[in-house]
């Protein structure tokens, strides 16, 4: 069982690499969100939503140097990312500075990934997902609609004054962040990811930065480097499935659907992958086994829930950022046709 529990993790972690994109981008708002405004319809940005998208837009466009940790349940890392506009190109370094060398690069559309004992490759991306938290490169005209985001008022981080801003679902059904935002760059300094308790799930501080265009000279020799192969991502197949999910949290959108056997385990998975364009989240559908005794369990980690049902000898999963109380939600809305 646990085997079986690992594999969908796994599957499910590679399927939430793909939401990048804002959600609404490949697909309709589902039956579970309101229908008071069109899926991507812009909405009144308040003055802590333009604070955001300033920071957005400063992360994606200055010259700059970040030495930070990542705090969550499984301990603390080291990190120093670098990001610079060449030729109108993003291109970024993210290293891991204690133990093992592990480097990212980015130039323009290809992120490579470069660890002990594997081979590199290259992902096709418009940034380094594993370098600032998600909410940076978050679409908050469209997040505006499902979000709140509150001022919290000013303090230091890093001998810098900053912005602080809250990020709270008007549904209550998602976690929520607090960042903090130098004033005078827009650079995000800290940003923690906070359970619905207010219990700081994950950690992101920066411990030392530079804005300097000399920064961009240090990562101009990335142009002339031979990069990895660019891995070859399937095509997506036009798949029907005779399930749907009744409810999802206001806002959440198919992303996409997968049917996969995963390698030692003789189970067909059906998936659908869903996001809000902040968190991500996959609903797997198989065949119960015999092993599978329980009817009903969780595991959580830190931002990511799996939880499990069994229903008429076949297993729900919901795997992905949720709390665990969301998770069961949307499992329960989970209904079948029936069969002709």
């Amino acid at each position: 069982m646990k085997q079986f529990w690992c594999a969908v993790c796994l599957m499910t972690s590679g399927l939430l690499y793909a939401t990048n994109a804002p959600a609404e981008a490949t697909a309709s708002v589902p039956s579970g969100a309101p229908a008071s405004a069109p899926a991507g319809a812009p909405a009144p940005i308040t003055a802590p939503g333009v604070l955001l998208q300033q920071m957005s837009q400063a992360s994606k466009s200055l010259s700059y140097e970040f030495a930070y940790v990542s705090v969550s349940k499984q301990g603390v890392d080291s990190l120093r990312f670098r990001h610079a506009l060449f030729e109108k190109r993003p291109f970024a370094q993210l290293l891991q500075m204690d133990g093992p060398r592990l480097e990212i690069l980015q130039r323009g559309d290809e992120i490579s990934y470069f660890e002990p004992g594997l081979e590199p490759f290259t992902l096709s991306g418009d940034h380094i997902v594993d370098s600032l938290p998600s909410i940076v490169y978050a679409d908050f005209g469209r997040l505006a609609q499902f979000y709140d985001f509150i001022p919290v008022g000013r303090t230091r981080v890093s001998d810098r004054l900053c912005d602080v801003v809250r990020i709270v679902a008007r549904d209550s059904t998602r976690f929520g962040y607090v960042v903090w935002i130098d004033s005078e760059t827009k650079l995000p300094l800290r940003v923690d990811l906070l359970d619905r308790d207010g219990e700081a799930l994950e950690q992101f501080r920066v411990i030392s930065f530079v804005v300097d265009p000399q920064v961009m000279d240090m990562m101009q020799g990335l142009d002339k480097v031979n990069l990895p192969p660019l891995l070859a991502v399937p095509a997506s197949e036009k798949l029907q499935f005779d399930w749907n999910t009744n409810w999802l949290p206001a806002g959440t959108a198919e992303v996409s659907r997968s049917r996969r056997t995963l390698p030692g385990i003789n189970v067909p998975i059906e998936a659908r992958l869903y996001s809000d364009g902040l968190f991500s989240f996959a609903v797997n559908i198989n065949q119960a086994t015999a092993a599978d005794s329980s009817a009903e369990r969780y595991i959580r980690t830190g931002r990511r829930t799996v939880y499990t049902d069994i229903r008429n000898n076949t297993e729900i999963t919901v795997v992905g950022e949720l709390p665990p109380a969301t998770a069961k939600r949307i499992a329960d809305s989970v209904v079948f046709k029936a069969q002709p």
